[in-house]
């Protein structure tokens, strides 16, 4: 196979490949995906340090199961399926504690005191804020609202992904936003 095949081949391309278990295919599949997924437990994940541990086992099991996609158009949400399931193991065998959250939180709105005049400071802060109020969502209205937001996807797809109607889907982003939107009033 021709390495520019590899480099410039669409993605389904790459998938029917790896499928085939070529190794190339399945190493340039890994690099595509690889920001992609360490993008949404980075807002998913309670704990930083968990991140790149989530996102080894996304990986991982995206290419142990890539035989079972029939359709390699769906892979994007085949993919989410895979992210959402891992996370909501996670959240299974983490506990999570509001009062850390609520500590880490106040720890940051001190550290806002510290800062030094110009906008990438602000713009720091008020990313830590966002991220720090998206961990006192609940597990299913965050991952409803990061899907929605930060991955682009549709209400009909993370419908599917996370195998809930499309109206509960709706709702809970509604909620999700209000709840931010709450808990980001004094600051934004």
């Amino acid at each position: 196979m021709p390495s520019n095949v590899y480099k410039k081949g669409d993605i389904e391309t790459l998938i029917n490949l790896a499928q085939n278990r070529d190794s190339k295919a399945i190493e340039t599949l890994i690099r595509a995906e690889q920001r992609h997924i360490y993008a949404i437990f980075s807002h998913l994940a309670d704990k930083k340090e968990d991140v790149a541990d989530l996102t080894q086992e996304a990986l991982i099991k995206m290419i142990k199961n890539i035989g079972t996609l029939k359709n390699p158009s769906l892979f994007r949400q085949w993919l989410n399926r895979i992210i959402s399931n891992i996370f909501y193991d996670y959240v299974r065998k983490n506990s999570f504690s509001k009062t850390e959250v609520a500590d880490d939180k106040i720890n940051e709105i001190k550290d806002k005191l510290g800062c030094e005049p110009g906008e990438k400071c602000i713009f720091s802060e008020i990313e830590r804020l966002i991220r720090t109020a998206l961990m006192t969502l609940p597990k299913n209205l965050r991952l409803a609202l990061i899907l929605r937001e930060y991955e682009g996807l549709s209400y009909e797809d993370i419908s599917k992904i996370t195998n809930t109607t499309l109206g509960t889907v709706k709702s809970r982003i509604s909620r999700a936003r209000l709840r931010l939107k709450e808990e980001l009033a004094d600051f934004i």
